[in-house]
């Protein structure tokens, strides 16, 4: 039986950065089709659902293989405990504790029927995601009793998902000498007012069921000018909003631009909704206590939304640590994959 270490290793060792994931796939499909045969084997492009329903209860486990670009972390390795390299926490680790479940023997014959979604394209744009084709191809994943991401979240239970949206927001100046500014419009600097009042303004605290998420806007792109000696006749900014579950894509699409008022132009170019908190899931609840007690709300954006989205209660749960995703130095705590399996093993069986 391999350990979840050295299933990690190869899974870090094998590249899988967004639109590469094939690799990977066919990786995870030869691992588990000894056990599962071709019929409990399902390949949609380079994603995979392994599992058969029989008629018992069906559990559902979500986990995407795909990475951010490196940062000269291709390669895994051990140290002091944890295991270091791309995707360690997000989100290889959750999908080495999927195989394993999977491979489990007490899991496979325990009371329910346990599916494992691996998809790809999900770090990359929300129309791009590999699990909307696969909820397409098989819609029997809609009668789960519950879906549990294994999104990096420290062994927490984190509920629901903040949504997101991506906007382009532009301002238009004119062009003219940078000897002689004053016969143009500088578009950068006409944007200062507004970055400088976005940059003071503070989180909005949104409590739900108890649990807090923040609604935030942040500028992550910026661009302008097309020389030195030139006034930009026009700036463009990304301005990505993180919106709270009491809020509809509409709704939140209407807050971003009333954000963005004062730009020329603002056009939404990625959306995705906000994940739904599950009420009243027994699944959920045993969940909750076999992590601790530990909830949070959950302040990125995971696929929780798109399976709400379709009814399917959906959780996060996972060992990776969210502090790390996408860091240089990104590792995880091999003890974390242990608990993970540990807490999942005994929810899956008893």
């Amino acid at each position: 039986m391999r350990s979840l270490e050295s299933t990690l290793v190869e899974l870090v060792d094998t590249p899988s950065v967004t639109g590469s994931e094939a690799q990977i796939c066919t990786l995870i499909a030869s691992r588990l089709l000894p056990i599962w045969t071709m019929a409990g084997v399902q390949r949609f492009g380079d994603s995979i659902v392994v599992g058969q329903r029989t008629g018992r209860p069906l559990v559902a486990l979500y986990g995407h293989t795909d990475t951010v670009p490196s940062q000269g972390n291709d390669s895994a390795h051990v140290e002091a405990g944890r295991l270091f390299g791309l995707g360690a926490s997000d989100m290889k680790s959750g999908v080495a504790v999927m195989i394993h479940l999977l491979e489990d023997a007490e899991v496979r014959s325990g009371p329910y029927d346990v599916v494992g979604v691996f998809y790809d394209k999900e770090e990359g744009p929300s129309a791009e995601n590999g699990l909307e084709g696969v909820l397409n191809a098989a819609p029997w994943l809609e009668d789960s009793e519950l879906a549990i991401v294994l999104e990096p979240t420290d062994l927490s239970l984190e509920l629901g998902c903040n949504g997101t949206l991506n906007a382009d927001v532009v301002f238009h100046g004119h062009a003219a000498h940078s000897a002689r500014p004053w016969l143009g419009v500088n578009a950068v600097t006409k944007a200062g007012d507004w970055l400088a009042r976005l940059d003071a303004r503070a989180p909005q605290p949104v409590a739900i069921r108890g649990l807090e998420y923040l609604e935030v806007f942040s500028v992550t792109r910026a661009a302008g000018g097309i020389a030195n000696n030139v006034i930009p006749a026009s700036f463009t900014v990304n301005l990505n909003h993180r919106f709270p579950p009491i809020y509809s894509i509409e709704q939140a699409e209407a807050r971003l631009r009333e954000v963005a008022a004062d730009a020329d132009e603002v056009t939404i170019t990625d959306r995705g909704p906000a994940g739904i908190v599950p009420l009243d899931n027994a699944l959920a609840e045993r969940l909750e206590r076999l992590a601790g007690g530990r909830v949070a709300a959950k302040q990125g954006w995971t696929d929780v939304a798109r399976l709400s989205s379709r009814d399917i209660d959906a959780v996060n749960y996972g060992p990776g640590e969210v502090a790390l995703a996408h860091q240089p130095g990104e590792s995880v705590s091999l003890q974390n994959l242990e608990a993970a399996f540990t807490a999942l093993k005994t929810l899956l069986t008893e």
